[in-house]
């Protein structure tokens, strides 16, 4: 195993629920799997979409909200293995520069949906430089818990884009499942948003 992964510290669950509390206003996509029971576990809202499937599918579901959007910090919070999967959307992101919009990746090394194989950032692929290759300029890796507040100012400075990389320890909490129903999170978004349901 890479060394940046076997060395993390970061609780990942501790880690969301903090950032997530600094940023309340934030309108929030979720990766599949962990990342989505992660902000979950904080606290449902109206204003968190859920993605159940659609793996590699995040950041450019949150680039489109953050261009319709403009006046709302969108954030991202996505796995390792899903975010590479969908590597090429960090290239339009950085080719459209949303300000509002930050890539948080909670970066464990493995793809915990399909048996905790080893993921490429635990065997050389450094995200953040990838991130940066794409032309993002707004990169953070964060290894410590106490680095959080880096990265909601950044999040309410909209001045971005940004990626975190955030560096959690190998583990798999127990599952705090958020609603299945794709179009009860649909209707639910749109209308925290002020949109007409249907």
């Amino acid at each position: 195993m890479d060394k940046r992964n076997a060395a993390a510290t970061i609780d990942r669950r501790k880690f969301v629920a903090r950032l997530l509390a600094g940023i309340p206003d934030a309108l929030v996509v979720t990766g599949l799997g962990s990342p989505s029971y992660d902000v979950f576990a904080t606290g449902d809202r109206d204003s968190n979409f859920y993605l159940w499937g659609a793996m590699g599918g995040a950041a450019s579901l949150g680039l489109g909200l953050a261009l319709a959007q403009s006046e709302k910090s969108v954030v991202v919070v996505t796995g390792d293995g899903e975010q590479l999967m969908g590597i090429g959307s960090l290239a339009t992101i950085a080719a459209k520069q949303p300000s509002n919009l930050t890539i948080v990746v909670l970066d464990n090394g493995h793809y915990g949906e399909t048996g905790m194989q080893q993921s490429h950032s635990s065997l050389g692929t450094d995200l953040v430089v990838v991130a940066r290759g794409f032309g993002i300029t707004d990169t953070l890796a964060i290894r410590d818990e106490d680095e959080y507040p880096q990265l909601v100012e950044r999040v309410l400075a909209r001045k971005g884009p940004v990626f975190a990389q955030v560096h959690i320890k190998v583990e798999e909490p127990p599952r705090a499942l958020p609603p299945r129903d794709g179009v009860h999170l649909k209707n639910r978004f749109r209308a925290a948003l002020g949109y007409e349901t249907f």
